[in-house]
């Protein structure tokens, strides 16, 4: 039996590897902690409520059977959250946390939603930035037997707009080309997708590395180009 672990279950991009994990027969059983229930039912789901966000990395040695992966899309905005020390707490170290919890618990394959444009200069030493590099490193330090980090652009396709007008023009580039789309955002099923896909090659032995960074490009391909009817 093949588990999986998701933890932002209920954001854009978290709801959208819950839905594909229970649409393919790759995981048999999908385990979920967050602070409210997700919408999703199914047989092979059990979800579990915490609302303290500090505790869910303890509760990944408690679940049964143990994940085999383990998916964190785990984000918010700073003016969610009440500005940035909240966010690091939330982004940052809770992330980290969640991160070394999966590796003392055996957890095989840890999967990272992160983002796009971190690590170039100036934006390195942006706040957002450097949550995201810091939680990068620490999953690649941590040995995982497979680590993967997704660096989306700017997520679009939500329900909920972060940035309405923005995203609002940048999903509708594909009306003039596809790729110039994908090349600035990519829709939030698309990512959910490529998470999904990734790591199952990682379950299959076929991932390319043990530590496998997917840029906006290679989400393109494994979230949509091999998801076609």
């Amino acid at each position: 039996m093949t588990t999986a672990a998701v933890f932002g279950c209920t954001g854009a991009v978290g709801s959208q590897i819950l839905a594909t994990l229970l649409a393919t027969d790759a995981f048999s059983s999908i385990k979920t902690i967050s602070r409210r229930l997700p919408n999703a039912q199914s047989p092979k789901l059990q979800a579990l409520q915490e609302s303290d966000i500090t505790k869910w990395g303890g509760m990944i040695s408690s679940l049964s059977p143990k994940p085999s992966s383990v998916f964190n899309a785990v984000g918010t905005t700073r003016a969610t959250a009440g500005g940035v020390q909240n966010q690091w707490k939330i982004d940052h170290d809770s992330c980290i946390e969640n991160a070394k919890a999966a590796k003392e618990a055996g957890v095989k394959t840890y999967v990272y939603i992160s983002s796009a444009g971190t690590r170039g200069f100036p934006s390195s030493y942006l706040p957002y930035s450097k949550m995201k590099i810091g939680v990068e490193d620490t999953i690649k330090e941590l040995d995982f037997e497979h680590a993967i980090i997704l660096r989306p652009g700017m997520i679009i396709g939500r329900e909920t707009s972060k940035a309405p007008l923005l995203e609002y023009i940048i999903g509708s580039l594909n009306k003039l080309s596809q790729g110039v789309q994908d090349m600035i955002g990519q829709d939030q099923t698309m990512i959910g997708r490529a998470a999904v896909a990734a790591a199952r090659q990682a379950e299959e032995g076929k991932a390319p590395s043990k530590y496998w960074v997917l840029e906006q490009a290679d989400i393109v391909k494994f979230g949509r180009d091999e998801w076609k009817d």
